[in-house]
């Protein structure tokens, strides 16, 4: 239940987040020729607001990429990517999720680059909810919120409702 009473993030706070990680990415990368940002079953949406930021910005070619699996059992499933996993040897790969939770998801969307020599794989999240249950961070965050495990964050994404509500 999405309304005005739970929004903790409006589509220009969003926005302005969005455009700020482009420019820590950049700051960060400026010496690449070459990013790949990937999108996470939910984070899809946030990596295209993203890469589209990013080219408004930088000289970098940009790929953007799709990871999708199932987040209720990932482990149980192949993790499909929009591209040989290959094709990133040498490259930065930039994962994107709309929110960190536990790390589980970054954990799971890892495994398709495992066996890839990638130069570097940075994280992306707009909500940090600091629940971590694995070795997982992000390297770039829009907003940290601390919850009770309770809680519920939904970001929303579409042209006619852009917001991140907790409820």
């Amino acid at each position: 239940m999405t309304t005005a009473d739970n929004q903790i993030l409006s589509r220009q706070q969003i926005q302005h987040k969005i455009s700020r990680i482009a420019y820590e990415i950049y700051e960060n990368n400026y010496l690449e020729k070459k990013l790949f940002i990937a999108g996470i079953p939910s984070g899809y949406k946030l990596a295209r607001l993203l890469v589209k930021e990013l080219k408004k910005i930088s000289p970098f070619e940009i790929t953007l990429l799709k990871i999708d699996f199932r987040k209720k059992n990932p482990s149980s499933e192949s993790i499909k990517v929009n591209c040989e996993p290959q094709e990133l040897k040498g490259s930065v790969l930039i994962l994107v999720d709309d929110v960190l939770h536990t790390g589980r998801t970054f954990m799971h969307s890892l495994r398709p680059f495992l066996n890839v020599d990638v130069k570097k794989i940075e994280t992306v999240v707009l909500v940090d909810r600091s629940h971590k249950l694995f070795p997982i961070s992000s390297d770039y965050t829009g907003y940290e919120l601390s919850t009770t495990l309770n809680d519920h964050i939904e970001v929303v994404l579409d042209p006619g409702k852009f917001g991140v509500f907790l409820y």
